[in-house]
């Protein structure tokens, strides 16, 4: 037996530069991602359209329209339902979008789907 038969078992450290390198692009490809989730709007309403809100890749309350034609000034607690109703709507779908936007990153990458965050 040789030394360099000692060895053998140390030929797949060429694979981890690999790893290294796809690791990085992974990294480079989710803040890619984050940046794009951010910018991107996505908006619900509530109460039949009373409320509209808009928020951001990052969950972030951006846009509220509420139809003055629609409201009762006399009964602020329902608007403020259906606002919170139109808020938690639209995060909803903002989430959504990006664990779609993630579990397409992992499929195009190869991932295993629940592999990613």
């Amino acid at each position: 037996m040789s030394m360099f038969d000692d060895l053998k078992g140390l030929g797949n450290l060429g694979n981890l530069g690999d790893m290294m390198k796809k690791a990085r692009e992974l990294q480079d490809q989710m803040k890619q991602m984050q940046e794009d989730l951010a910018r991107k709007e996505v908006t619900s309403d509530a109460g039949g359209g009373i409320v509209q809100a808009t928020v951001n890749g990052r969950l972030e309350l951006v846009k509220l329209k509420i139809d003055k034609s629609k409201i009762d000034l006399n009964d602020t607690e329902m608007l403020e339902d259906v606002i919170i109703a139109a808020v938690h709507a639209a995060q909803s779908r903002a989430a959504q979008a990006a664990k779609d936007q993630m579990a397409k990153m992992a499929a195009d990458m190869g991932i295993p789907p629940g592999m990613l965050p």
